[in-house]
């Protein structure tokens, strides 16, 4: 301890301290105040002996620089014991303030506006991410993360973001016919990443081809019958080879029945419908028909959550395409014939929160049903703020749900073990993992106790006859039933085998001392004891030390 004090007491030792430590040492000593005068009274005697200040004011700089150079030696231990490693540095992490909506849609249409002050649980803030499909890339890992990287250009300036997103509102086609316009890898990597959105990726993926949707409908329409749900016929050509039987005249032909196919095409005649059919051998896709139907007005059912809405559109410019052309557009009641069709189309692909049903309405007094669209379906009518709203708080609902849900612990991986070396300890692990009945005491092992047996197992031939205990991956005991219905062999317990290496208690008693963790699977009392008695010689060491 005088050694110390000296030692410390040197400027130069000081002088050569880094920037940090022991700053109360290296911090000069405030110069005393001069002491005042006292007034001389003109009728006082003489004046008395100056006092010794009071000796509790000198004792409290001691003190303070004695607990000052025990805090710098605290520091400079703890900074030095977490620059090599020896003991775990906390950090502090801030909660996450905001959860990120993804959505995917025209720039026109500003979402952000939308959830400008909502919340998630009262905690976190909604940050609204808006771009189109040919904007974003997505990039998922196994573990359930997902990284959207986004270029999107505001008013002439770049914008480059990069972040994981919470949830997902698509209100964009995923796939077209269109070059360059199918984005179903996308739809991919969201579900890859487990991101939850509105309508289900599985829907939205289901989607994308029209007959794949149709066939759901099928279903439905077999299901309920025709007077209830009036399905149009169709047929599907996969290919242009299979377009040799001639439907009844006249027909429309579908080229890539998707969101904006390749064509629409009216067919009055067989002719025609092989002239179509050499067009379709260029385009290599699918192909679809449908019987010309002589239209009064279109229907439109839209659903969003439990809000419906019946649209009817009447064509003005007599184009038997009505969606090209004028056209009057004006909104009905809702009936329960209407609502009937959309909540069943509602049902498929596991359920759509947002959808829209299309018909026909013939001049011959029958409705046709002609195609189901998902959460992609343009608004129109005098109200599309107001459904712009509703799928705004359809959104945040779900993700409030989300969020009230507990956090789903990932199935832990299997840890790899490296076999002991030992011929006899593999021979006994095999047979407990292919024995037929293995870990069940064999007959006779009823009520007796079971003896342990001292004897080591056999070794393999060819291999060393000591192992060196880095090998070794348990430490405790293992057991086995012996093909003679014997005892478990038990083998070297870790105390023998600590006797045995004097190393390794060299290699305890530091990690004990340090506070390391454990890097073995299974910790014995012998190692708490030896941990135990180890801080106790410290402590007594560190008493006697000081004590001087």
């Amino acid at each position: 301890m005088n050694y110390l004090r000296r030692r410390l007491s040197d400027s130069t030792f000081i002088s050569n301290l880094p920037n940090g430590y022991m700053t109360d040492l290296q911090r000069p000593d405030p110069s005393p105040p001069p002491p005042a005068a006292p007034a001389k009274s003109p009728t006082a005697g003489p004046t008395p002996p100056a006092t010794s200040p009071n000796p509790e004011r000198k004792a409290q700089p001691a003190q303070s620089s004695g607990a000052g150079f025990f805090s710098s030696i605290t520091n400079v231990v703890k900074q030095t014991a977490a620059s090599a490693g020896l003991v775990e540095q906390t950090t502090v992490t801030t909660p996450k303030k905001f959860k990120i909506l993804l959505v995917i849609d025209e720039p026109q249409q500003e979402w952000a506006k939308l959830f400008r002050g909502k919340k998630v649980q009262g905690d976190y803030d909604i940050k609204v991410e808006q771009a189109e499909f040919n904007e974003i890339n997505i990039v998922a890992h196994a573990n359930g993360t997902c990284n959207v990287d986004m270029q999107v250009l505001r008013n002439g300036t770049k914008v480059v973001r990069s972040f994981k997103p919470d949830f997902v509102l698509i209100r964009q086609h995923a796939f077209s016919m269109t070059q360059n316009e199918d984005f179903r890898n996308l739809i991919i990597g969201l579900q890859y990443g487990g991101i939850p959105s509105i309508n289900s990726l599985e829907s939205i993926y289901n989607l994308c081809d029209k007959p794949w949707a149709f066939a759901q409908l099928i279903s439905t329409y077999k299901k309920l019958g025709a007077e209830k749900f009036p399905l149009i016929e169709q047929t599907f050509y996969p290919n242009y080879k299979e377009m040799v039987t001639m439907p009844t005249f006249p027909v429309v032909v579908k080229i890539g029945h998707a969101h904006s196919g390749i064509g629409k095409v009216k067919v009055d005649n067989h002719s025609k419908f092989q002239d179509i059919a050499s067009v379709v051998a260029l385009t290599q896709t699918y192909t679809t028909t449908e019987p010309l139907i002589d239209s009064k007005y279109d229907i439109r059912i839209q659903k969003i959550d439990n809000d419906y809405k019946v649209y009817m559109r009447t064509s003005i410019s007599g184009n038997w395409k009505t969606n090209t052309g004028s056209a009057m557009l004006e909104q009905v009641a809702m009936t329960d014939r209407y609502k009937l069709w959309v909540d069943t189309c509602s049902e498929i692909f596991g359920g759509l929160d947002i959808c829209a049903v299309k018909a026909i309405h013939g001049k011959d007094g029958k409705d046709y049903i002609t195609e189901v669209v998902g959460s992609s379906m343009p608004l129109v009518g005098e109200h599309q703020a107001e459904d712009r709203q509703l799928i705004a708080d359809m959104v945040l609902v779900k993700m409030n749900q989300l969020a009230e849900k507990p956090p789903a612990n990932p199935p832990q991986r299997p840890t790899t073990i490296q076999p002991s070396q030992n011929g006899g300890a593999k021979d006994l692990v095999a047979e407990l993992t292919t024995k037929p009945g293995a870990g069940r005491p064999p007959q006779g092992w009823h009520n007796s106790k079971p003896q342990v047996q001292t004897e080591a197992a056999p070794q393999a031939q060819g291999e060393p006859s000591a192992q060196p205990q880095s090998e070794t991956p348990f430490q405790n005991p293992v057991k086995a039933w012996s093909h003679e219905g014997q005892p478990p062999v038990e083998q070297e317990s870790t105390e023998e085998k600590t006797r045995a290496h004097p190393q390794l208690n060299k290699s305890q008693s530091l990690s004990s001392a340090f506070g390391l963790k454990e890097t073995s699977f299974f910790r014995t009392a012998s190692e708490d004891v030896a941990k135990a008695e180890t801080i106790r010689n410290l402590r007594k060491s560190f008493a006697s030390l000081f004590s001087d």
